[in-house]
């Protein structure tokens, strides 16, 4: 049967069926060829250990460099983003280095065509044709610079512009570029050269980093300004030809005076710095809390009363925020000599007298107490406790205003006698202050009440800060955290707050010393036992500044009182913090008294007996040096030796000191200074008024 032609198909053409062959082998081929890239991609990847291998930075709230560390391989290999650097910086670069950047997918053909073509002509490589992503490969893994490493380079951009985005590259490039010696990075190079950061760089700033990758040793400016000045002016004049710097713009950008030398790296808050970078992921940019303006400008104060210290003694300062409980400036020492590492914002000291504004404030919220209420200072005896004051004498019937403002210490073990140690000890601690007692079983007695425990610069001034803050408990912040302030323990009431705040507001100022600024402040002094720490806390109603000065390692510093030795930087610190007004208003349930409003009778005196009572004195003994205990013979800064304090406890005024037989010079109180003649035993005794006799033996070395 002879086939319809309608329905027979006409024959193939052999060239048609060829090409079809063709193009599938070719699809095939593609395929495979995609297939087998995917797979050496996922095998192969980019090695980015070394732009992971970056220095930890620690910044303040903006972002501005407080501290860098070095890496372990040496390098200043500072990490910076495209969003931290200079817009013309960025210009600049992508114009001289890759104007095709953000067009090409990691090769640009045009580039190395151009390339190829000039090797030609010249018989020599005069341009590498590579883009910033070809660069940055090279400086992922630095490898010869042979044909097979242009190859793998190309490779390795295309990897990389595969993974990341172009302004991530940017920052690869930005954090691994060569800048001279060991610095790394456009934000190592900026600081170290013109001590500025990487967003402030003038125009001949950023012409000399742009060119300087290119021969980080040759044109280094603090070794070769010539060259440097000559790459920076032929970059900029080729800005200007291809407009995107105007001719005037470039001309000014010229006459710009090259670095000098090298600068440090910024060196601020070292402790906290340090304390930070513990505490975070290697490489990470750590933004803290604080202002690096007033930073510098505490920092410098420091230093200025650093060296009218003697030798081995340190100042520790913690300024704070009042509403945010931010840190705002910290110093925990000079981070130089024997014991400047020791961060001493964070290390526990007896606080002394500073902690007795808390104790009178939980007075005021428990007990029948106001700070007009009368109260005994007269010699008193608890248990085998008998505390006295720091001039060694008695007051008679004081108001609590006046005993505070005149840190009496028997009001306040009275106050505490009737509050209770553990009480008051248990609303410390609810309050976030981490306090150690001598031994971790001992049990609180009323020696807290004058500094018996182990309190941080920074608990201090973080409760200092609840103080301002109507009572209201707070963490201290050292980094920035998202959302509202994070709910707190109450430390005491507002009324019984604003009752401690307006008497710490009328305490006398040191000798010469005005208000600050005629502001409205409240502050405390404290001394420990032996004069071993110094202290000063203040506030006004924004912020708290707190000071230490002492020895980390606890050796007394003989007359150096809080008063004299604290207060004084204490009040230089405030004059750096903003002004804020006047004194807080006072809130509801704060009871009037003075002229014209007379206490209840339940409120007029807090203990009954009148002035001038006397219970049973206490057994005469020495307190320091203790019987058995070795002292250290120290010499001062211009080798006069420092006096060992002694004190006694107990005993009927006045005291008389003999140190081998021998009487010592007549002292206040109970307390006198003896100045060791050499290394060996002494033999210390104490006499009082009754005719009691102390005895101990002691080792000089």
């Amino acid at each position: 049967m002879t086939p319809d032609p309608s329905t027979v198909s006409p024959p193939a053409r052999p060239g048609r069926a060829r090409a079809a062959r063709w193009a599938r082998r070719l699809g095939a081929g593609a395929l495979v060829l995609a297939v087998l890239a995917l797979v050496a991609d996922r095998l192969f990847p980019p090695d980015l250990a070394r732009w992971q291998k970056r220095s930890t930075l620690v910044t303040d709230e903006k972002g501005e460099v407080l501290r860098a560390f070095i890496t372990d391989d040496d390098a200043w290999r500072l990490p910076l983003t495209a969003a931290e650097a200079s817009p013309l910086y960025l210009k600049l670069l992508v114009a001289y280095e890759d104007h095709r950047f953000y067009h090409h997918p990691g090769v640009d053909p045009l580039a190395l065509a151009r390339a190829l073509a000039q090797a030609i002509r010249h018989g020599r490589i005069v341009s590498g044709g590579s883009t910033l992503t070809m660069q940055v490969a090279r400086l992922l893994e630095p490898r010869p610079r042979t044909v097979w490493a242009k190859l793998v380079e190309m490779a390795r951009a295309v990897q990389l512009e595969a993974r990341f985005s172009k302004r991530d590259i940017l920052g690869m490039y930005l954090t691994l570029a060569p800048f001279g010696g060991n610095l790394e990075g456009a934000r190592a190079a900026s600081l170290a050269y013109f001590d500025r950061a990487p967003a402030a760089l003038t125009p001949g700033q950023a012409a000399l980093l742009v060119t300087l990758p290119q021969s980080p040793t040759k044109r280094r400016p603090d070794l070769e300004p010539a060259a440097a000045r000559a790459g920076r002016d032929g970059l900029l004049r080729r800005m200007a030809a291809a407009g995107v710097l105007t001719r005037q713009a470039a001309r000014e950008a010229m006459s710009e005076p090259l670095p000098l030398g090298r600068r440090p790296l910024p060196f601020l808050a070292p402790h906290l710095a340090d304390r930070l970078r513990r505490a975070a992921p290697p490489g990470a940019v750590i933004a803290s809390t604080l202002d690096a303006g007033l930073q510098r400008r505490v920092e410098a104060l420091v230093r200025d009363a650093q060296g009218t210290l003697e030798p081995e003694a340190e100042i520790a300062v913690l300024v704070m925020e009042v509403g945010s409980r931010k840190a705002r400036a910290y110093v925990g020492g000079s981070f130089s000599g024997p014991f400047g590492q020791v961060d001493m914002v964070a290390a526990p000291r007896s606080p002394g007298s500073a902690l007795k504004p808390f104790l009178y404030g939980l007075g005021f919220e428990a007990l029948p107490l106001h700070p007009e209420t009368r109260i005994n200072d007269a010699p008193t005896i608890f248990g085998d406790y008998a505390p006295r004051n720091f001039d060694g004498g008695f007051h008679g019937l004081v108001t609590v205003r006046e005993a505070l403002q005149q840190s009496l210490n028997v009001p306040a073990v009275k106050v505490l006698d009737r509050l209770g140690p553990a009480r008051f000890l248990g609303r410390l601690r609810d309050a976030g202050a981490q306090v150690a007692l001598p031994r971790p079983d001992a049990t609180p007695g009323l020696p807290l009440a004058l500094g018996g425990l182990g309190l941080s610069l920074a608990d201090l001034t973080s409760l200092y800060a609840d103080l301002a803050d109507g009572g209201q408990a707070q963490p201290l912040l050292l980094t920035p955290q998202s959302g509202a302030k994070r709910p707190g323990h109450r430390l005491m009431s507002p009324v019984a707050a604003w009752y401690v705040a307006d008497i710490l507001a009328g305490t006398p100022r040191p000798d010469g010393r005005a208000a600050v600024g005629g502001r409205w402040l409240a502050y405390k002094t404290g001394t420990s036992y032996g004069f071993r720490d110094a202290w000063a806390v203040g506030f006004t109603p924004a912020y708290v500044v707190g000071v230490w000065v002492g020895r980390p390692d606890g050796t007394p510093r003989p007359g150096a009182a809080g008063r004299d030795t604290a207060a004084p930087l204490l009040f230089r610190l405030m004059d750096l913090v903003p002004d804020h007004g006047g004194p807080p208003d006072p809130p509801p349930g704060v009871l009037e008294a003075g002229p014209g409003h007379a206490l209840p009778p339940a409120l007029a005196l807090f203990d009954r007996g009148g002035p001038g009572v006397t219970q049973a004195q206490a057994p005469l003994r020495i307190a320091f040096p203790p019987d058995g205990a070795e002292v250290e013979r120290t010499e001062g800064r211009n080798g006069t030796p420092i006096p060992v304090p002694l004190e006694a406890l107990g005993g009927q005024p006045p005291l008389r000191w003999l140190v081998n037989g021998l009487p010592l010079p007549p002292a206040a109180g109970d307390a006198a200074d003896w100045v060791p003649d050499g290394i060996g035993f002494a033999d210390i005794a104490v006499i009082d008024a009754a005719g009691q006799r102390a005895k101990a033996s002691v080792r000089v070395r």
